[in-house]
């Protein structure tokens, strides 16, 4: 036992141990008495001893949770008080409910939060009788908490992915902001809602935007404010049924290109490209990868040397799309030939936005664009296109493009009996 702990039997606690220790100077702030004398409700001295370090130790933890609450904001404060609670024995209750609790209940927290003057103490009546107010969380503020509070949403990301998620949040606050102002989140109704619906319906009339652009907008906020309500026990009392635009169908914006354009004029036409950005390319042209899987991969995602060569698309550095984009693909054709070309990964590309820009910019400018609505991405739906026709199984489709199983997934498909589907389609 420390020394500076002394235990003394006080004859006005039944012959009781008591420990008797002076207060640090760092919380003659939050505690006015030079010395602290606790009961520890024993008469054994040797239990006594074994209690007064914990004791001491508890001690030492409210006052901390004092100091946090004397020196820090709102948020602190409340945080503090709930602490300060906890390491009295009870359970932190805003005033309306402290109000409530059972006559007996009730006076024990006042007996509780009184110095030994018989004054009640300030900090301590916040904690036990509820006089701690919950901090206010604005919309602005709860953009930032929400990567707190909810920071397992984000975890796996790369930088870019991440400077995206939080850009496209970013704006939907900004948007809200200019409608509503940077109001409490626990204030936000069904009304104010309402009104920024109709305010985006406004700039989807006049400036021909997307209603999808506009539901994003509503996803990411609702996504953000429940979380951080959660996290932070703050009501929230607006309903967001119907809110949400109806989407417009509309025909595909990504056509596969046919097989003949890409024989005839895209894998010629991409040649003259640089050698990373043309190896992208051509790999999902036999795979069906997404451009950012490709760009992702590194040096141990590319097994060329194996007996079936083939490439690992891994969350290696960043968060792919879904749990069932985590997969193998073999390398065959003109994808095997790529691959080769940059054994060790994409280093220009990786987690670069730009890939997708670059290539479809240099595909414009040399008149590669099957349509004006074809893109880089056309190529992976042209792989869909080409399993398709050839009768691909449904389950093989899905492993390799990424997608979900519409069925309970039993057991894996082989990579040799990937690598044999492929050969029949592959270019």
């Amino acid at each position: 036992m420390a020394k500076q702990i002394t235990l003394t039997q006080r004859g006005g606690d039944g012959g009781n141990w008591s420990m008797r220790r002076r207060v640090p100077a760092r919380y003659r702030s939050v505690e006015p008495r030079p010395f602290v004398w606790v009961s520890l409700k024993t008469d054994s001295r040797e239990i006594g001893q074994r209690k007064a370090p914990e004791v001491w130790a508890n001690l030492i933890e409210a006052w901390e949770a004092k100091l946090r609450g004397e020196e820090g904001d709102a948020e602190a404060r409340f945080a503090a008080a709930k602490e300060l609670a906890d390491r009295r024995g009870f359970r932190f209750l805003e005033a309306p409910a402290v109000a409530q609790l059972p006559i007996e209940e009730l006076l024990k927290r006042v007996e509780a939060a009184t110095d030994p003057k018989g004054k009640i103490d300030k900090m301590e009546a916040e904690a036990l009788l509820g006089g701690a107010k919950k901090p206010v969380v604005t919309v602005s503020q709860a953009f930032d908490l929400f990567y707190v509070d909810a920071k397992d949403r984000v975890v796996g990301m790369s930088p870019d992915q991440m400077r995206r998620h939080r850009a496209a949040r970013a704006r939907a606050v900004k948007n809200w902001i200019a409608v509503k102002g940077d109001m409490p989140i626990h204030e936000v109704t069904t009304r104010d809602l309402h009104d920024f619906k109709a305010w985006w319906l406004e700039r989807i009339v006049e400036e021909d935007l997307d209603r999808g652009t506009a539901n994003k907008d509503f996803s990411y906020l609702f996504a953000m404010w429940r979380a951080v309500g959660q996290a932070r026990e703050i009501p929230l009392s607006f309903d967001t049924k119907g809110l949400q635009f109806k989407s417009v169908e509309k025909e595909a914006t990504r056509p596969p290109f046919s097989t003949e354009w890409l024989q005839d004029a895209l894998i010629p036409g991409l040649a003259k490209m640089n050698t990373e950005a043309r190896a992208i390319a051509f790999m999902m042209v036999n795979t069906g990868a997404r451009p950012s899987e490709i760009a992702g991969l590194s040096a141990a995602g590319i097994k060329l040397d194996a007996k079936i060569p083939h490439m690992i698309v891994a969350p290696e550095g960043r968060k792919l799309k879904s749990i069932y984009a985590d997969r193998t693909v073999p390398l065959v054709g003109i994808s095997l030939d790529a691959a080769r070309t940059c054994p060790d990964g994409f280093p220009t590309y990786a987690d670069n936005p730009g890939l997708s820009n670059t290539i479809n910019k240099f595909m414009a400018e040399n008149g590669l664009r099957e349509t004006p609505d074809h893109t880089l991405y056309s190529i992976r739906h042209s792989f869909e296109s080409r399993m398709i026709k050839a009768d691909f199984p449904e389950r093989l489709k899905a492993d390799l493009m990424g997608h979900r199983l519409q069925r309970e997934r039993y057991g894996e498909v082989p990579l040799v009996h990937m690598r044999d589907w492929l050969l029949k389609i592959a270019l």
